[in-house]
């Protein structure tokens, strides 16, 4: 008979990798929820627009403006669903978008947890799960 001690060391790692599955399976979104703002996969925090209309399916930041503002760029296929949308933007790229606000990074942000854009111009804030 296995004592509890030894039965919990050896359940340890099938706990994780249950718990791993499960982060894999909620990471289907192109961001995640951390400290009330949503980051990217890199762990840097993304911005909302105020000049992009929610459900427009259109970015008005392009050229130069997409120089500071980087956006949360898809893939050819994205899965999209729920409150995640892709756009495409004037380019011919795609870009996600969150309950129709299009993502960006901020390109002053130097390290995961960095929120420097967030009120910039007062147009720019923090994107909030």
């Amino acid at each position: 008979m296995k004592s509890p001690k030894l039965a919990a060391i050896l359940a340890a790692p099938l706990f994780a990798l249950t718990l791993a599955s499960s982060a894999a399976l909620a990471q289907d979104a192109p961001a995640m929820a951390r400290d009330g703002a949503l980051v990217g996969a890199n762990g840097m925090t993304l911005y909302t627009f105020d000049k992009d209309a929610a459900g427009s399916g259109k970015s008005l930041c392009n050229g130069p403006c997409a120089g500071n503002w980087p956006p949360l760029m898809a893939a050819d296929m994205p899965k999209a669903g729920g409150d995640w949308s892709v756009i495409t933007r004037d380019d011919g790229g795609k870009q996600w978008a969150y309950k129709g606000k299009p993502l960006y990074f901020w390109a002053k942000d130097q390290k995961p947890g960095d929120r420097t854009g967030d009120g910039f111009n007062n147009v720019w804030h923090t994107a909030k799960p």
